[in-house]
């Protein structure tokens, strides 16, 4: 993790860095980290969704991985994981935290997200510390990137939480283009699939810096000329293309399926306002909120890195007398915070749009804001060589580079962070879990558009059993799902009886404390009306089990 000095001190620092990023993270969380097995950000469906989506890795990549992706919802369909990002990182990295716990899905996701906090801050760390052998201008980098508000905006987001990996593969980059050799060319392609198989957006994001980097460090170098830099490039390109592909090629046969791609039109949706960049939930920023009117994404570095990484760029005289790749590093993040900031204004802003038509990855893009992480993190390099810089010569650089660590997260904390309980598990679904395999159907069945994620609460129980849900919420809703929404709202009558048939529905549960008094009442008399269909399995209060014996005959 960290190239450079004695073995023996290496280690010490590493382990010293990574003790840090942890208590740090559990500072920056709290109170996360005590209560990872019970509550969490589920308060939304893209919440429960991903508590959902992690535990699903995490089981199936153990018992069953040839099915990883054909998860279990909109039964009967296949390969519903690709309909949205299937976050195979995250349940990696979930699987020891995932069947240690004896199946907690809360436990799995919670850890994913510390883990990834820790893993981002020993990331950067590590990036800034090889570009500026200052430890407290890496440390300060370090959390303005990992803790940025950003981030902190995108909790029920797993994906746009495993942002380690872009650090990671600059570092390894900039080891590359320092010597060319075979192994650190397969360290390039490493991280570069790690972070492509976190999270799509991310990974694209990563390809892009290294192919930006290698244009400028190839010009800058002068490295042009050599062939081993450009065949170490395109072996590291070609390695970590094979290991994403077979991974890929469920959402290149959606997109063959369903026509899916993202128009440079749905971009605009997506794109930062100039507030965007004013726009904070730390407590130390969240005032100006109300001022600002309508701000899309939340994009406000932070104050303290603003201004370091401003400072950054005026240590650039000092650095380039210093090193010549000092002031080649400065100039090199200075460009990807300018190209990156402009890029996510999106199509109207002009570069996007450019890019777009240019780079073909465009295409599976939406939100151009998301670009703005990466002025994030080229101002927190900058901030590196703006600290070290500034320190340099003071003999209390620890203490001030602690001060500065703690001036750095009081400016992005949110801490305590909002979570809510974790839901309570009926008694029914452990009935279910013991009865014979079958397709289950849960109601009320939300037939709204803007209800369709309720559909994850259900997919968030089954966790409890993993049997095929004919439910279901994703990026990508089925059109024949879309279409048996509104007769399926009413089950049980006879039009819903034909639609659930040739599903093979064999259970049902009925959530009666998510219906209004009316509604349940109506449902119930529907529930006696075609008893001989329906064999109760477990009646407990607000939750009802049946299983689904028979059919009612054509008419």
């Amino acid at each position: 993790m960290l190239p450079y000095g004695p073995m023996r001190s290496r280690a010490r620092e590493a382990g010293c860095v990574i003790l840090a990023a942890a208590a740090i993270t559990a500072v920056m969380t709290w109170p996360l980290a005590p209560r990872a097995g019970s509550a969490g950000r589920v308060d939304s469906g893209d919440g429960a969704f991903s508590v959902w989506n992690v535990a699903w890795v995490a089981r199936t990549l153990v018992v069953a991985p040839r099915g990883l992706y054909d998860a279990n919802i909109f039964y009967p369909r296949r390969g519903t994981l690709a309909y949205s990002e299937a976050n195979l990182g995250a349940g990696v990295l979930a699987i020891p935290f995932y069947w240690a716990s004896g199946g907690n899905a809360y436990v799995a996701h919670n850890a994913v997200v510390l883990l990834a906090f820790v893993l981002a801050l020993t990331g950067t760390y590590s990036l800034v510390r090889f570009l500026t052998r200052h430890r407290g201008g890496a440390a300060v980098a370090a959390v303005a990137y990992t803790f940025c508000p950003y981030i902190f905006s995108h909790i029920p987001h797993i994906q746009l939480l495993m942002h380690a990996g872009i650090p990671y593969a600059l570092l390894a980059f900039h080891r590359f283009a320092d010597r060319q050799t075979a192994g650190r060319a397969l360290v390039l392609a490493l991280t570069l699939a790690a972070q492509a198989l976190s999270c799509g957006y991310y990974g694209i994001f990563a390809g892009l810096l290294v192919a930006f980097g290698a244009l400028f460090y190839g010009i800058s170098r002068g490295l042009w000329r050599n062939w081993r830099y450009w065949a170490g490039l395109a072996a590291a390109a070609g390695v970590s293309v094979a290991i994403v592909l077979p991974f890929f090629l469920p959402y290149i046969e959606l997109q063959k399926e369903a026509g899916f791609v993202r128009s440079l039109d749905d971009s605009r949706r997506w794109s930062a306002l100039w507030r965007s960049y004013l726009a904070s939930g730390a407590r130390a920023h969240r005032w100006l909120l109300p001022y600002l009117g309508t701000w899309g994404e939340v994009l406000f570095p932070g104050m303290v890195v603003t201004v370091l990484g401003v400072a950054g760029l005026a240590a650039r005289r000092r650095a380039a007398r210093a090193a010549a790749a000092a002031g080649a590093h400065i100039w090199f993040y200075a460009s990807v915070a300018v190209i990156a900031f402009w890029a996510s204004f999106g199509p109207d802003a002009g570069l996007y749009a450019w890019l777009y038509r240019v780079v073909p990855v465009f295409a599976w893009l939406r939100a151009p804001s998301r670009l703005g992480l990466l002025v994030v993190l080229a101002l927190a390099v900058l901030a590196g060589f703006a600290v070290s810089a500034l320190l340099a010569r003071s003999r209390r650089a620890a203490l001030l580079s602690t001060a500065l660590v703690a001036l750095t997260m009081a400016d992005v904390c949110v801490a305590p962070m909002f979570l809510v309980d974790a839901r309570p598990v009926s008694p029914v679904y452990d009935s279910l879990r013991k009865w014979p395999g079958g397709p289950v159907v849960e109601f009320p069945f939300f037939y709204e558009r803007m209800d369709f994620s309720r559909h994850c609460e259900y997919m968030l129980y089954s966790t409890a059993h993993w049997k095929p849900l004919i439910n279901g919420y994703s990026d990508y809703i089925p059109p024949e799902w879309r279409q048996m929404v509104v007769p399926l709202s009413s089950f049980p009558n006879e039009e819903s009886f034909k639609i659930l048939k040739p599903l093979r529905a064999r259970y049902a549960v009925f959530h009666f404390n998510l219906y209004d008094h009316r509604q349940a009442a109506v449902v119930k008399q529907r529930i006696e009306q075609f008893r001989e269909y329906l064999r109760p399995i477990r009646i407990e209060d607000q939750v009802w089990l049946f299983q689904i014996v028979a059919w009612p005959p054509a008419h």
